[in-house]
């Protein structure tokens, strides 16, 4: 009986599909052209239209070139199962079935092979057009001059070669599947392949085409047996914890692999004859298939198992050895810490030294503000209106200012569009008033005044708000303080400038000096798209979907359209293989503001080479709060090769090379014309001079040095010199880690102080201080330096020595004093800062109002010598601090025995008792040692409210104490008077 066709669709029915399918190619098109087009004129702003070209050629190509093969491929052995049918079929109830479905495909099988192809070949060409960057970097990449350890072939095969033919092997393994699969399925349908009926199963056609794909897919698995020998490199090893082929990968599994493509080889050749030439039947070939599978278990699993069991894990110290060394040589150089120096520091001396009074390098550069916590003290003095914002985190960088060169704490005043009214949020005051921020403010991060505000030196209107303090500011000019591109942009806050009326300004530019007074602008730069034709409005009113750009007056043959204006996208857009720094920092450069912003180049198929998140590596306290959480990327090599900047008037991007030996940007450069990248000694001078140790780069480096400073294998085996990063000081348990800060400083071993970024790292599991680890430009070339601690230092570290600093008894009192329900105590940044031959801690406290609008206000500085709580003290400023350090070790004992806390020295070694006290003092410190044995019987009785009653008195009996010694020193000043805050003076208080 045969079936009767299916039905056909009605006329209507074809119309409205049509129709259907119309509208969403056309809008299709519609949105995906408007998004070109506008990229286009974007790109031609800049100036970069051979990146926009590029990337779109690249990826055009790329779509039709594996779409249109994958599509070949398919849709060839489709038809060629259709072409191979057998004309005559035996009659049985499976092919009776199958009737209607030759009937329905029959009449248009080119029609239904050719979609079938189409769709195919779609899907692989989108898939491929996303793999430009490897392409590119396949056609463009050179050598790295540099061989593996196993194979000896240059690095630059991993990196540019391998990621391209891996995907290439892939597009290959799919098309024959997709082959395979459909060629099955049509011969099948036309009886070339029976599952019932008399005779074989399969046709001699139908045989000889299936088992060539089989075999062309075995091949294939021959070709990816070489690839993954290769590929081995680059995977992690479990006996060594690190990545790169083990002693179990290079003994057993890359000969495994080996033979295993040549086994693949013959299988191949085995299907062919056997099935189509000698036997004529499936036995043999799938006998073959078989033991490859088995061959695959055994040879490229047991084998390598049993050797990682019985042979590497009873001594892998000794067997991973040489491959523990490859993989520390090799990520030391992928993330370039070859030439990291490292230095001993003993830290033996626990007194503070009388040289603290009269240092001129480090103490005079003591950084007191945190540029988290006066971010709001930016804002709320130098704000002048509630739509300017600083952010949630200022900048360090440094100036010299009255020939004298000194970090400062600088931000933008940029407009915020999110604290606009109402009023002024709607869509002509928002896009053209309120367009751009006004002025960079920097204050000396060393100096404070006014009981505790920055000391500014820059910014309009800055000076009045400050006359009380000073009125003898310098100045760091800048002919264009106008800022339209900044950090608080988001994508959607674009700007129309130009002239809006005619004779008039319309953009709000700044209030005057008048009461209630404003000044209008108009923008006279380069920057943006000319959008005065009605084909261009139009073509923006599409994209934004605003009908505005075609109605409203406010644009007009002159107009200009600002948009992406954040320097960060802005330089992403640009050049789009750069990892972009999360920590943009603007700076005066040739009288103008220009935002600094570091480019990594990257790579993930760095043989040996350890592999890092790099999200999660740098990630810390700051993430999210001042500075941009990077993406969720897989690196095994990074470069800090290019140094961005953008123009915060006109937005102009300008790229230049910073390491001119990384053979990534090479490789960049040349795929998009040779001239993307400005070379290195077009970089100016003055720009130059602004350059600072990236932070994202340097997270990375520091969190890899924790235990790649480990050189020795045997070492690094085991573990136990391994570092690792502490958390937040003053809030341990958040889990974040501690971020690093700039500091412009001399380090032992330096010659003259430095601007650099410094990170504290502690050993692994334990909180006393390991190694403090910088970053700084020498001659322009960037420099990591470590200075390490002995292993048994006594030297506490970040998180402890705030704990010691903030629980001594008499510091804890005024403390206690400073915050209440009205005012709440806040920590800056706590300072590792190695000096004669000990460790000194600085760590500024600020004092925060409850009331509306209150900003947090410099009121006192805790310092730390030696090992965190012996020298403890809370001053008013650091001249003060660092007087009553010195004036502590003065007092202490001879032979560098240590006072506990409060000053009382103990006995000196040797036997040698200092002279007897007397009068008060000597009451005095008997009351100490009272109120100490009786802390002590109070602990161990467990009695806590006797316990509680004993600290209370050994409080008040050191206090006591501290009032004698003061009165019988002519020098004073023991401890900290608990008194309010710095005064206000003048003159600016500088930091030493």
């Amino acid at each position: 009986m045969r079936s009767s066709p299916l039905p056909r669709m009605s006329r209507r029915g074809r119309v409205t599909i049509g129709v259907l399918v119309g509208v969403f190619v056309l809008f299709t098109l519609l949105g995906w052209g408007v998004q070109a087009w506008t990229d286009w004129l974007w790109f031609e702003e800049v100036r970069y239209t051979q990146v926009f070209t590029g990337v779109l050629v690249t990826r055009l190509l790329l779509f039709l070139t594996i779409g249109v093969a994958m599509a070949l491929f398919v849709g060839g052995n489709l038809w060629l199962a259709y072409r191979l049918r057998p004309q005559l079929r035996p009659h049985s109830l499976e092919q009776a079935t199958l009737e209607r479905y030759r009937m329905l495909i029959s009449p248009r099988i080119g029609t239904w092979i050719a979609l079938t192809a189409v769709v195919l070949g779609l899907f692989a060409g989108l898939s491929a057009q996303s793999r430009w960057n490897q392409w590119l970097l396949f056609r463009n990449g050179g050598d790295f001059g540099v061989k593996d350890p196993e194979f000896g072939v240059d690095v630059g095969f991993y990196v540019f070669q391998l990621p391209f033919w891996r995907y290439l092997l892939g597009v290959g393994f799919t098309a024959v599947v997709l082959a395979l699969l459909g060629a099955l399925a049509v011969h099948y349908i036309f009886g070339g392949v029976r599952l019932q009926g008399v005779g074989d199963r399969m046709t001699n056609a139908a045989r000889a085409h299936l088992s060539t794909l089989v075999a062309v897919f075995v091949l294939l698995k021959a070709v990816a047996y070489v690839l993954d020998r290769r590929a081995m490199l680059l995977e992690y090893n479990e006996g060594a914890k690190l990545y790169g082929a083990g002693y179990a990968d290079v003994n057993a599994l890359l000969p495994a692999k080996e033979i295993l493509a040549y086994i693949s080889v013959v299988v191949a050749i085995a299907i062919i004859v056997f099935s189509n030439a000698v036997m004529r039947n499936l036995v043999w070939p799938g006998i073959s298939l078989a033991l490859l599978g088995v061959s695959a278990v055994a040879i490229g699993g047991i084998y390598p198992w049993a050797v990682q069991t019985f042979e590497v894990k009873p001594s892998a110290r000794d067997k991973e050895a040489p491959y523990i060394e490859r993989s520390i040589t090799a990520t030391r150089a992928a993330f370039g810490l070859v030439d990291t120096k490292t230095t001993g520091y003993a830290a033996s001396n626990l007194v503070p030294p009388a040289t603290l009074a009269s240092d001129t390098a480090v103490v005079p550069n003591v950084r007191l503000l945190d540029p988290q916590l006066v971010s709001e003290t930016y804002t709320q003095l130098q704000q002048v209106r509630g739509f300017y914002d600083f952010g949630p985190k200022l900048d360090i960088d440094r100036y010299s200012v009255a020939n004298k060169t000194s970090d400062y704490v600088v931000g933008v005043r940029e407009i915020n569009y999110n604290e606009l009214t109402d009023q002024q949020s709607n869509w002509i005051n928002k896009h053209t008033v309120y367009t751009h921020g006004y002025g960079l403010v920097a204050a000396p991060a060393n100096q404070v005044v006014c009981g505790g505000q920055p000391y500014f030196v820059s910014g309009f209107l800055g000076e009045k708000a400050q006359e009380a303090c000073s009125s003898q500011a310098e100045q760091i000019p800048a002919s264009q303080p106008r800022i339209y591109y900044g950090e608080r942009m988001g994508a959607d806050d674009y700007a129309i400038v130009g002239q809006a009326g005619e004779g008039r300004n319309a953009e709000f530019d700044r209030p005057t000096t008048e009461a209630g007074g404003e000044q209008y602008y108009t923008y006279t730069g380069e920057g943006g798209v000319e959008i005065g034709s009605f084909t261009r409005r139009l073509l923006y009113a599409i994209k934004e979907q605003e009908s505005n750009f075609l109605l409203s007056e406010a644009v007009n043959d002159n107009s200009r359209l600002l948009y992406v204006r954040n320097p960060r996208d802005r330089v992403e857009k640009v050049a789009p293989f750069l990892t972009v720094d999360g920590d943009p920092y603007p700076a005066v450069v040739g009288g103008r503001v220009q935002w600094i912003i570091d480019g990594y180049t990257t790579a993930a198929t760095y043989p040996y080479a350890e592999r890092v998140n790099l999200q999660t590596e740098t990630a810390d306290e700051l993430t999210n709060r001042g500075t941009f959480q990077l993406a969720r990327e897989n690196v095994n090599y990074m470069r800090n090769s290019v140094k961005a900047t953008v123009d915060a008037y006109d937005g102009t991007v300008r790229l230049y090379e910073f390491d001119d030996s990384d053979p990534v940007l090479k490789a960049w450069n040349k795929a998009f014309g040779g001239d993307l990248v400005l070379p290195k000694n077009a970089i100016p001078a003055e720009l130059a001079e602004h350059f600072r140790y990236p932070a994202d780069m340097f997270k990375v480096q520091r969190n890899l040095l924790t235990k790649f400073h480990v050189t020795d294998p045997g070492d690094f085996y085991s573990g136990q010199d391994f570092w690792q990063v502490p958390n937040v000081p003053d809030a341990p348990d958040s889990g974040q880690k501690q971020p690093p800060y700039y500091l412009f400083t001399q380090f032992p071993g330096q010659e003259a102080p430095r601007f650099q970024l410094t990170a504290a790292v502690t050993p692994n599991g334990r909180q006393n201080l390991a190694a403090l680890i910088s970053g700084s430009y020498v001659d322009g070339q960037p420099k990591l330096e470590v200075l390490e601690l002995p292993d048994q230092t006594r030297i506490s570290g970040p998180v402890q020595v705030h704990q010691q600093m903030t629980n001594n008894a008499n510091i804890r009192q005024q403390l206690n004093l400073l915050s209440s329900n009205q005012a709440q105590v806040q920590y800056g940044n706590l300072l590792s800062l190695p000096f004669g031959d000990g460790m000194l801690y600085v760590e500024p406290v600020y004092v925060k109002s409850n009331q509306q609008d209150a900003y947090p206000l410099l009121q006192k500085v805790l310092l730390s010598y030696g090992d965190g709580g012996s020298y403890v003290v809370l001053a008013d400023n650091i001249t003060d601090g660092i007087k009553q350090l010195v004036d502590q070790g003065k007092r202490a004992a001879p032979g560098g025995g240590t006072p506990p806390p409060g000053g009382t020295p103990p006995p000196p070694p040797g036997g040698v008792n200092p002279p007897p006290l007397t009068g008060e003092l000597a009451t005095a410190a008997q009351r100490v040692q009272t109120a100490i044995a009786e802390v002590k019987a109070a602990q161990a009785s467990g009695d806590f409210e006797r316990y509680g009653r004993a600290l209370k008195a050994l409080d008040e009996a050191m206090t006591a104490f501290q009032q004698a010694q003061q009165a019988a020193s002519p020098a004073g000043g023991a401890s900290p008077t608990p008194s309010g805050s710095p005064s206000g003076t003048p003159s600016p208080t500088p930091s030493g």
